[in-house]
């Protein structure tokens, strides 16, 4: 014998819906993956995931500037762009032709970043790999991050190879073919 429902199933609080479901889906796999191979090759496949929507995004940006390349100052202001798109806080700090410092004070993953700092490969990559294709060369440094307890992330964007940013720790990315 069936029981009267107190509640409609389509009525009840839930808040599932498609962001928090794909959140929770990539913070889940990332998480898999640094429990399973731990951060550094989590970190490292997050990274080619990364690497391919750089080109995609990329190469969309390009195509609605009209441009063949992306000067140093339209890779500032895609980067920041980007990450505004999909709900991130990011934002300038300092650039000049060697570097561009970045803030961030919402990270577009949200609280499913918290313990999962193989996702800020997404970052690193899509970072590294827009500025390496239009400069020719970047290195990505992810000095602090929401994801390791920061309130802020700081990220810094080399563009050449110069001895502060072979100091610092960091992925190198190179122009593609």
């Amino acid at each position: 014998m069936n029981l009267p429902l107190k509640h409609s199933v389509d009525t009840l609080n839930i808040t599932l819906e498609r962001d928090v479901f794909l959140r929770t889906l990539i913070r889940e796999l990332s998480g898999t993956l640094q429990d399973v191979v731990g951060i550094a090759e989590a970190s490292g496949f997050i990274s080619v995931v990364g690497e391919r929507m750089g080109s995609q995004i990329n190469q969309e940006y390009k195509s609605a500037l009209e441009v063949s390349q992306l000067s140093r100052k339209q890779v500032a202001d895609v980067l920041v762009d980007l990450k505004k798109r999909i709900q991130g806080d990011f934002y300038i700090i300092e650039q000049n032709d060697e570097k561009i410092v970045f803030g961030n004070r919402v990270c577009p993953f949200a609280e499913k970043v918290l313990n999962r700092p193989s996702m800020c490969m997404m970052t690193s990559n899509v970072f590294g790999t827009i500025a390496a294709n239009n400069a020719g060369y970047a290195k990505v440094e992810l000095q602090e991050t929401i994801a390791e307890g920061a309130a802020e992330c700081r990220v810094i964007v080399y563009l050449k190879p110069t001895e502060e940013s072979e100091d610092a720790e960091g992925r190198e990315y190179f122009k593609g073919i």
